[in-house]
């Protein structure tokens, strides 16, 4: 009889272990869901990018949840394309939830090596992947939506040049003519810090007279588009000496201020050009003093200057007197900008005129036009 309950116990833990292994094992497989995908929010023909920032949300895209009858988590994939195959596809971003906020920066960088249309405009196409899980099975996929996008182009910098008895190149509007300093944020306004002789003083665009900016009242730029237009009157310096001159092109309007402190600012023997963005490298002990060299003005000690100066996307940096006790940077503020401490960016490669303020830090790099 003992030995019957011996047998009769193990029996039944065989079973109890079994019925637990079987619990273990139990395995919830996910079905299709019969409703699938789509997008839920209603599209835009056109999206305008030229106004937003890279961070502004363009829209949000919005899709019905998906049920896969099965306790998973569930992974949103919203992909982007140029042709409405997909057959090169790119993640927009990805979520749990049955929402996305679709930013500019998103957008952009999905068209950012396409070449787009004299309008700078291309269609989009999207759609929404649903997967259960992690392991991309059993994914559900939307039917693909289009839209059309317009993106901000690089900025054309439009350059202004000194010119008038006021200046060091006269009358001649292709004379080597000092430039004025753009602005890094506003491509509207421009500076100088320097030199002027009592006389005339204008703006022009170009090696020719117009298009040009006079002035037909004090504090108000006078714009001539073509040569065909009425000449205006200049910007009388009343007396030679140091002045800081802004100029607003969107506004019409200047200012003019007298800038006595630059006249005793310090001034250098040389300024030079140095860095990986250049022909010439940062300076090392192999090659300490590398510098592609400024010419000083010999109007204005304080301006310096330098023609085709290759350049590469790599830092840069001006320096005084082939050394680093003084230097001056720009960090991304390229092609122009002011002076500070981190290298100058060099965000496109090319063939540059060189401008550089000593007694402000402003620099602008010109592009120069390849020859055909």
């Amino acid at each position: 009889m003992k030995k019957l309950s011996i047998v009769l116990l193990a029996f039944v833990a065989l079973v109890g272990f079994n019925a637990c292994t079987s619990d273990d094992d139990v395995v919830f497989i996910a079905n299709p869901d019969a409703e699938g995908i789509h997008f839920t929010n209603t599209f835009a023909s056109t999206y305008d990018l030229t106004e937003m920032e890279p961070g502004d949300v363009v829209d949000r895209f919005v899709w019905n949840e998906v049920d896969f009858e099965v306790s998973t988590n569930i992974n949103y994939e919203v992909q982007g394309a140029l042709t409405e195959g997909f057959e090169n596809p790119e993640t927009l971003g990805s979520t749990s939830i049955n929402n996305l906020d679709i930013t500019a920066q998103q957008l952009i960088k999905l068209v950012a090596e396409t070449e787009l249309d004299e309008n700078d405009m291309t269609t989009v196409y999207v759609r929404v992947v649903a997967s259960p899980g992690t392991a991309g099975e059993m994914a559900h996929i939307s039917e693909v939506e289009s839209f059309t996008i317009v993106v901000p182009t690089e900025p054309e910098y439009i350059n202004l040049y000194m010119v008038g008895d006021a200046t060091a190149a006269g009358w001649n509007p292709d004379n080597n003519n000092t430039p004025l300093f753009r602005d890094a944020e506003n491509a509207n306004i421009y500076y100088y810090t320097g030199k002027l002789k009592a006389g005339g003083l204008k703006f022009v665009e170009t090696t020719g007279w117009a298009p040009q900016y006079g002035s037909s009242e004090e504090g108000v730029l006078t714009y001539r588009e073509t040569e065909a237009d009425p000449d205006p009157a200049g910007i009388t310096i009343p007396a030679e000496g140091y002045y800081t001159v802004v100029v607003n092109t969107k506004d019409l309007t200047y200012t003019l201020e007298p800038a006595p402190d630059a006249a005793d600012k310090k001034t250098y023997e040389m300024i030079g050009l140095v860095g990986a963005g250049t022909t010439v490298g940062w300076p090392g002990d192999d090659n300490p003093t590398p510098d592609i060299m400024l010419t000083k003005s010999a109007f204005n000690p304080h301006i310096w200057f330098t023609e085709d100066v290759v350049l590469s996307e790599a830092g840069i940096k001006f320096r005084a007197n082939q050394d680093w006790s003084v230097s001056w940077g720009g960090g991304v503020n390229f092609p122009s900008g002011l002076a500070t401490g981190d290298d100058i960016i060099v965000s496109k490669a090319g063939t540059y005129n060189v401008w550089f303020n000593d007694v402000t830090g402003r620099y602008i790099f010109i592009e120069q036009e390849a020859a055909e």
